[in-house]
């Protein structure tokens, strides 16, 4: 696999972070940089990793409050849903607000921006062939919460039922918290698990 994905547990809110990139490259995005900067950065310079690119699933202040230390020090574009709630919109340099379906290439490797509105209302999946870094629209046996600003439960019933349950079922979901009993699970696993999906 060409596939560089990596999950990372950072914060007290038992957040999730991803590198994803291309092996051949070494090339990296990180999804949702928050939390501790220094020491996503050495991690990357351990691994031989260049950040190229940051990913947001959505603007939460846990997913994105250390966006402008990671930029400080690395000047590359930032990919956000062009819908998220203005409130939520990071005021960084370098962001790019992308409609649905987008996709952007890092190395050779492309990912898809598939937008899952619900939890906020520029929520968005990452996808790369049968891998989906998720951020907070489904956890492992539960999913975003609905009670915030610029939450819509109709949207997130929608995003979960036509969008996540309409991938196949091999297909690996990556969230955007540790919440679960497992780091992540396919498609069909939370399709008999999750409650948030038999209705």
């Amino acid at each position: 696999k060409k596939l560089i994905i990596q999950q990372i547990p950072n914060g007290p809110m038992e957040n999730f972070q991803y590198f994803l990139g291309d092996k051949a490259t070494g090339e990296i995005a990180v999804v949702d940089p928050a939390w501790d900067i220094d020491l996503r950065r050495s991690e990357a310079q351990r691994a031989h990793y260049k950040i190229v690119a940051v990913f947001l699933t959505h603007g939460h202040f846990d997913h994105v409050n250390g966006l402008d230390k990671l930029l400080a020090t690395q000047d590359v574009p930032v990919y956000i849903s062009k819908y998220e709630f203005p409130l939520y919109m990071p005021k960084s340099k370098n962001l790019h607000k992308i409609e649905d379906h987008i996709t952007v290439k890092i190395g050779s490797v492309e990912f898809e921006f598939i937008r899952t509105p619900g939890h906020s209302t520029g929520c968005q999946l990452i996808k790369h062939g049968d891998t989906v870094v998720c951020g907070d629209t489904i956890f492992v046996d539960g999913c975003g919460r609905c009670d915030l600003p610029g939450s819509d439960p109709k949207a997130q019933y929608k995003s979960l039922y036509e969008i996540v349950m309409k991938l196949p079922d091999s297909t690996v979901l990556y969230p955007g918290h540790d919440y679960g009993p497992a780091p992540y699970a396919t498609v069909g696993e939370q399709k008999k698990t999750n409650p948030y999906l038999q209705c």
